[in-house]
């Protein structure tokens, strides 16, 4: 393990995310539902008949977008996945590779899932967040 300072998340992002977890399973259309259903504009970037992505807009690097599946089924985290979801699974990291080159992140990128509230999931939908245009650091917090 190298030396220096771990960087921690902003005190309002572990808040949010406890504060989701109430209602991570109620079945509730959830923001990424509305974009998807196109009632809440987004900066869409690549979207298929199963995937969508578009930019964040809080972004924690110069490339920050979000990889969505459109059909939740049940896939509201990473820790939730079953036999099923294999496929979108697949679908979700090969959308991310084809985002990465259009996005030009030929020096590389991170993808980062986050599951649970103690994971920081602000959102109950599972979603990739594909970042880059920087140096990313490691450990990543």
């Amino acid at each position: 393990m190298s030396g220096g300072a771990v960087q921690q998340s902003p005190p309002g992002e572990e808040v949010a995310a406890q504060a989701a977890s109430l209602f991570k399973d109620s079945g509730s259309p959830t923001i990424f539902d509305k974009i998807i259903a196109k009632v809440i504009p987004s900066k869409i970037v690549y979207e298929d008949d199963k995937v969508l992505a578009f930019r964040d807009l809080n972004p924690q690097a110069p490339t920050h977008i979000l990889i969505i599946p459109k059909h939740r089924d049940g896939l509201t985290q990473l820790s939730k996945a079953e036999e099923r979801h294999k496929e979108i699974l697949g679908e979700l990291l090969y959308a991310s590779t084809v985002v990465a080159k259009k996005e030009k992140l030929d020096d590389g990128y991170r993808i980062v899932i986050n599951d649970g509230p103690q994971g920081c999931q602000s959102v109950y939908h599972l979603h990739i967040h594909l970042v880059g245009g920087r140096q990313m650091k490691w450990p990543p917090g």
